[in-house]
């Protein structure tokens, strides 16, 4: 069995908010996938786009969201997960008056697949 040693992060202290730009700290990545915390401001926003080879899970952990995958368009509080297949454009805004944390995972790592279709 493979021995490894835990690697346990806080969502909390990974917290930070800028009140110019949304802020995106990694906790975790690998070739196979990667898990950021996302803090959005009130007026701030994840530009429409897309990951063509990867799916992508938020976590709304604190706050309110507007959520757009395709046409639909929903407003998502805390304690749900909103999944976006890969190929599928998608954004996120705060339009509420307080911040937004999001827990993000993608799969694989969008940037691990970048690197095998140049190869």
């Amino acid at each position: 069995m493979k021995r490894a040693d835990m690697n346990v992060k806080s969502i909390v202290d990974a917290k930070r908010f800028d009140p110019h730009q949304l802020v995106k700290a990694t906790l975790f990545e690998s070739e196979r996938l990667f898990c950021d915390v996302y803090c959005v401001s009130p007026g701030q926003e994840q530009r429409p786009h897309r990951h063509d080879a990867a799916d992508k899970i938020y976590v709304v952990v604190e706050g309110c969201g507007i959520f757009r995958l395709g046409e639909d368009i929903r407003q998502v509080g805390e304690k749900n997960v909103v999944h976006v297949p890969a190929g599928l454009e998608h954004s996120v805004k705060n339009d509420s008056p307080g911040p937004l944390l999001l827990l993000v995972f993608m799969a694989p790592h969008p940037n691990y697949v970048r690197k095998n279709v140049r190869s």
